[in-house]
Order: C-alpha cells, then structure tokens, then sequence
C-alpha cells in the first residue's frame, strides 16, 4: 500500500466552501495512469490533480488533470490549486515566477498577495463557430439564436466554445437542456449593470461541461481564460476585469482578469481546506 499527502483546495472565492475545489495528491509519481482516473472518479469533483517530478528543465513540477471521465490537457482552477497545494507542501521555484509542466506546455503562475494567477495559455482553436453549431446551442440552452451577442471559438484544452448574452441576467436565467448539449464545453457570459448588479464584477459566466461529465462547473479558470483573450482581443471588455461565476451554484467566485503587455494573467483566492493522506 501506497501513502501519499494530499490537499483539497477551494480556488477562486474567499468565502469557506464557495470557490470551486480540485483534489491534489502530491509526489505521486509512484501512481499508475489508471490508478490517477479511479481516484479522480472516486472523488467526483470537477478536477482531480496530481503533482509529478518535471521532464522540462524549466518546469518547477509537472501536474496531471483529470476529471472523474476524462484527462485534459490543462484546466485552470487546477492549475492554481495544484500550484498551491506544490507550495504549501514546501515546494520552492526556481525564480519569482514558478513555472508549471502539463500536457497543453509550461504555465507561468505568480503570487498576487492573497492571489495566484496564470498567464492565460494560446488558444487551440479559436474564431466563429459553425452556423449550425450555433443553432445547436441556442437550442440546448434554451434561447433564441438573435439573443446570443457574439460567439466564438476559446478553446484552450477542454475544447470551449462561448456566447456572449446581454445581461448578467440572461446568462444566470439559463436552464439548459443538457441532454441535447452532450459533448460540448460551453461557456457563456454576460454583463453585468452597475445600476441594478452593483460594480463588485464586470461580467456573469456559467461554464456547461457535458464533454467532461460535468453539467455546470462552478467557477471555470480556463474557460476565464479563454473568454478573456476572445473579449479583450475584440474590444468587448476592458483590459482589467472580474467575472463572477457560481451564482447558480450558491458558489461566489471571483476571476480576477489583467491584461499587462502581452499576457493575461488569470487570478483567484486559493485556500486549502482539507489536508491527509491517500492510501493506495
């Protein structure tokens, strides 16, 4: 049997039990690949990490993400969670940026005072989503095609495609068929007004994860990571934001958005709730 440490971290709220918490297991390089997939669907948490020695010499670790039905190559509350977890655990970079390996490349992470954030990786695919498509969409979330602003490509690992609606409103409104939407990764936001919303967020974002097994995610760092360079890149949001994410979900995430020279740095609250062991 197989003892190994392990931390539950709540990524991207303040608030005890209203981010969006990854299960990590540290050092388990001892752990086989299908070992990784039974605990992570044994977990059943949206993401389930696995800190591993580097094979980069850049890498400060290598981590593994999974979900209880599928790897992906990268996530983003995962990755500030694991990078949390990698330096509670007394992990030390080799610079002031720490540097992590996964299957999508190298992640620059930093701290932000109370914060992590990580630069948001290049877009897999991006541009406009196929007519068809679209429709499929609008059905599934049960909307007309005419309410959905803009649409676009912001996938960066777990295969996003995203809508932009015109109003916090619609977006937390939504009730979707989930069924009729099996195997697509959606994200949708909206804005908030300052007048009735208040000016705590800029932006609604609801994440629908049926390609993971997922329906809704609580608060999503890649699928933020994605909407961002879609926005910012078009003009639509400002360079300097925050989502709120989690609502629907009693959650109250918070996803802190800048844009500095060409990178954006995707942040968020990470607090380690739950720490043991797992035996294997």
């Amino acid at each position: 049997m197989t003892t190994l440490e392990f931390q539950q971290v709540d990524v991207f709220s303040t608030t005890p039990f209203k981010g969006n918490p990854v299960a990590v297991v540290l050092a388990a390089d001892s752990l086989t690949t299908e070992q990784m997939a039974a605990f992570a669907s044994w977990t059943n948490l949206s993401e389930t990490t696995f800190l591993l020695r580097p094979t980069s010499p850049e890498a400060d670790y290598r981590v593994r993400i999974f979900t209880p039905q599928t790897e992906l190559p990268f996530a983003g509350h995962p990755t500030l969670g694991s990078c949390h977890a990698w330096l509670t655990s007394g992990g030390r970079p080799r610079n002031e940026t720490i540097v992590q390996e996964c299957d999508i490349g190298l992640v620059p992470i930093r701290s932000e005072g109370e914060r992590l954030a990580f630069v948001a990786p290049e877009l897999r695919r991006s541009g406009p989503i196929d007519e068809a498509l679209l429709s499929r969409v609008a059905h599934g979330l049960k909307i007309s095609p005419s309410s959905i602003q803009a649409s676009a490509w912001t996938d960066n690992g777990p295969g996003w495609l995203s809508v932009l609606l015109g109003s916090r409103e619609e977006v937390l409104a939504l009730e979707p068929d989930y069924a009729s939407l099996a195997g697509l990764s959606i994200g949708v936001i909206g804005p908030w007004n300052p007048a009735t919303d208040g000016t705590e967020a800029q932006f609604e974002v609801r994440a629908f994860v049926m390609s993971a097994g997922v329906n809704e995610d609580p608060v999503t760092g890649s699928l933020n990571a994605g909407l961002a360079q879609w926005l910012i890149g078009e003009g639509r949001a400002p360079q300097h934001y925050i989502a709120s994410q989690g609502a629907r979900l009693d959650r109250s995430g918070r996803v802190y958005i800048d844009l500095e020279e060409d990178k954006i740095w995707i942040g968020g609250a990470t607090i380690t709730r739950i720490t043991g062991t797992l035996q294997v």
